[in-house]
């Protein structure tokens, strides 16, 4: 028998659901039956659409509280409840730690960690009065898990985010499940920004044990696991999605299986 994430008539709102990896998740919830709300600041170039819906957008910066809180009373007045939300958007440019102003580790700690706890918050005041609860889903990175070098606050801010995690999927329990998608590299419209050209995106490929970058559609596959009954007694976990991770570079510089270095 076949088992299929079936979300239809389901409401998901996807932050940061415009492009990147926020669009891929988009799409698929779309493919998997759910009304798709997204948010950004802006909108994106064109609609958002998948298996013949369209994703609704709304803009709102969701590091504003009160913008947030606008944002969720719009969807339930639009559509009468909120069963899923996936906290997407964030992300950090490249700065050394060292140079990088008081104000700009503020604003990355403030994207990547209290925006999003403010967009749950709002969220879990909806879902735990709802019937059947609803799911929240946090699109962390192997950024908290490892050095985080050129970007790290935005690292710090996604270790906190998966320690938040951990402490809602307990406060807010058993209405609203809360858990997190520790990516890895993914390939999408704005990797030439992270990885350089095409060779350097395809070097970079090679280096993920499974020989490729995630599509931003296999983050959203995740995600809509994630918030479908096939995971109903998941809660509190972080699940990491990277390929396989990266190979351990002692592996690369040791000379045990070397025999011209052996031979020096």
């Amino acid at each position: 028998m076949a088992i299929e994430v079936d979300l239809s008539g389901a409401v998901v709102l996807v932050t940061g659901g415009v492009r990147g990896v926020g669009a891929g998740i988009s799409r698929i919830f779309l493919d998997a039956g759910a009304v798709v709300v997204t948010c950004a600041r802006r909108p994106a170039d064109a609609p958002i659409e998948s298996a013949g819906h369209t994703a609704e957008f709304l803009p709102c910066d969701i590091r504003d509280g009160e913008a947030v809180d606008a944002l969720i009373d719009a969807v339930v007045d639009r559509h009468g409840r909120l069963d899923h939300v996936v906290n997407n958007a964030g992300g950090a440019p490249f700065a050394p730690a060292a140079t990088a102003s008081r104000n700009f580790h503020a604003k990355i700690v403030e994207l990547n960690l209290l925006a999003p706890l403010l967009v749950s918050q709002a969220a879990n005041r909806v879902m735990q009065s709802q019937s059947g609860g609803g799911s929240i889903v946090m699109i962390s990175s192997v950024s908290g898990h490892r050095p985080s070098p050129g970007t790290a606050a935005y690292g710090a801010a996604k270790a906190g985010l998966d320690n938040l995690v951990a402490s809602l999927a307990v406060e807010w329990a058993p209405r609203v499940r809360v858990n997190s998608i520790v990516v890895g590299l993914v390939h999408t419209e704005r990797s030439h920004l992270h990885y350089g050209d095409e060779a350097g995106i395809a070097a970079v490929a090679d280096t993920v044990p499974l020989g490729r970058l995630a599509t931003p559609e296999d983050i959203g596959r995740v995600a809509a696991f994630l918030a479908s009954p096939l995971a109903d007694y998941i809660s509190g976990a972080a699940l990491t999605v990277h390929g396989g991770g990266e190979r351990p570079a002692f592996l690369t510089a040791a000379t045990v299986n070397d025999p011209a270095a052996q031979r020096k």
